[in-house]
């Protein structure tokens, strides 16, 4: 497993970690705001799962989905962490460039949690059909993170074997069993105190 450096990306953090507590309230994004935003990365179609976990007590946290497909969105069920310049709606994110991927998922680890990243390439046409099912999906309930996400890959050729379940380090462990998938990990000193992370991220951004 490799274990990915602190890095930066140049945006502006809205809020911090949680499956649900303190959840964005900001409106959805237009239609024609998403369109402009749209962003389609070149690399292999692909299904990436992200799961917190607490470092205190080894539970799962908040589970997310990253997917490559025409475009590259995060779909974040009753997810909290929202970037300024990055529209969301019904819980899918949407225009997810490196910068923004990067971003996400090291917002989530802090002194109290680290992120599990797994991805697995997939053909196109299941990348296209986890999309539509995320974009179809609307918003989801507090704490049913795992069961949302799980309901979708469910749905997919190759992800039979993935049960139904609340719990994200559940999730995570059946997706493990998918052939193919390659896992990295990231670890970082940030306070949990998110106001704390806020004015750091700040000030480097104002450094640069």
């Amino acid at each position: 497993m490799m274990l990915i450096p602190r890095a930066f990306a140049g945006l502006a953090l809205l809020a911090l970690v949680g499956c649900g507590a303190g959840a964005d309230m900001r409106p959805d994004a237009s239609p024609e705001v998403i369109s402009s935003a749209s962003y389609r990365h070149p690399g292999p179609t692909a299904l990436t799962l992200y799961t917190m976990i607490n470092n205190r007590s080894g539970a799962g946290a908040h589970t997310s989905l990253m997917i490559n497909g025409s475009q590259r969105v995060i779909f974040d069920p009753a997810g909290t962490v929202r970037l300024s310049a990055v529209p969301e709606r019904g819980d899918v994110i949407y225009g997810i460039t490196p910068g923004v991927a990067d971003f996400y998922a090291r917002a989530h680890a802090r002194e109290t949690y680290h992120v599990v990243i797994q991805t697995v390439e997939v053909p196109p046409e299941v990348a296209e059909r986890a999309l539509r099912l995320a974009v179809a999906n609307g918003p989801v309930a507090s704490a049913q993170c795992a069961l949302s996400t799980a309901a979708i890959l469910r749905q997919l050729p190759g992800f039979e074997s993935v049960g139904s379940t609340w719990f994200p380090k559940r999730l995570m462990d059946d997706f493990a069993d998918i052939p193919g998938v390659q896992t990295s990990k990231i670890f970082e000193n940030d306070s949990d105190d998110k106001s704390v992370a806020i004015a750091q991220y700040q000030q480097a951004l104002a450094g640069q």
